[in-house]
């Protein structure tokens, strides 16, 4: 769940969000989306914050330079200031960005997790992975190479792609597994990856290990990476995973939002 977007009622009982800081946060990312420069008008229609709220945050975002303001058609594109702050990403990979996500999933999850890269000869490459310093674990290697569309990565990958089914079933007969599914199972798995965001192998590409997963997709939906969660059979209570890959897919749905965010286009007034 996005905190900056609008969200429903909360507990009162729940920490609350500053909320200056979280209009302001919507408004540098919806300049950050936008094709040309905008008014004020077009912020609050975009970002459902009202002109007045709008117009205090951007000149104050102006003044310190986050905002540049064009005093000739009165309208804001981001400023300086934000590649001042993003100069310190500049040269980092997406994996490095990713990896402290990584790191808090295996912290609260006690178990390993890990980072497909979706490439574009049909494969994922394990490219990073995080553990908890607790948990029994199993141990994969970096640069692990398998299949894009096997196990719980690849019923996302597949849900993903929309494959037509004979083709899917072309490729699914092609898939190396250790207790393979049925064709009809793995098809049901795809369908219900498509309705939650997330999928589960458990015993199948490997004996003994449950995964747990979801997609990174771009701004055209395309996979670009997996992120899975894998633990040895028995070692969590059942109740675990569906947690688990409602997390996963949240993180993914976010990581595609900012590793590759959508253009808007929009009127500058």
């Amino acid at each position: 769940m996005d905190p900056f977007q609008p969200q429903p009622e909360r507990d009162p009982a729940a920490p609350r969000d500053v909320g200056a800081v979280a209009h302001a946060i919507r408004i540098l990312r919806h300049l950050a989306g936008a094709t040309a420069p905008l008014g004020v008008a077009a912020v609050a229609r975009g970002t459902g914050i009202s002109p007045s709220t709008c117009f205090n945050i951007l000149r104050t975002l102006a003044r310190a330079r986050f905002v540049a303001f064009n005093d000739a058609d009165k309208t804001y594109s981001l400023g300086l200031a934000v590649a001042e702050l993003a100069a310190g990403l500049i040269g980092v990979s997406h994996a490095e960005l990713i990896r402290p996500e990584l790191e808090r999933l295996a912290l609260n999850h006690d178990m390993l997790i890990v980072l497909w890269r979706v490439t574009e000869d049909g494969h994922i490459i394990l490219v990073d992975r995080a553990h908890s310093h607790t948990a029994v674990r199993v141990e994969m290697r970096l640069g692990l190479r398998l299949p894009m569309l096997v196990g719980a990565v690849g019923r996302c990958v597949a849900a993903a792609l929309d494959l037509p089914v004979d083709e899917l079933r072309r490729r699914f007969a092609t898939l190396r597994w250790q207790d393979p599914p049925s064709f009809d199972s793995y098809l049901a798995d795809v369908e219900e990856a498509r309705r939650t965001g997330w999928a589960v192998d458990q015993n199948q590409l490997y004996r003994g290990l449950i995964t747990v997963a979801a997609l990174v997709a771009d701004r055209n939906g395309q996979p670009r990476f997996g992120l899975s969660g894998i633990a040895i059979a028995g070692q969590h209570a059942p109740e675990v995973f569906p947690r688990l890959g409602s997390e996963l897919r949240e993180v993914a749905e976010f990581t595609g939002k900012a590793l590759f965010p959508r253009r808007i286009v929009q009127n500058a007034e």
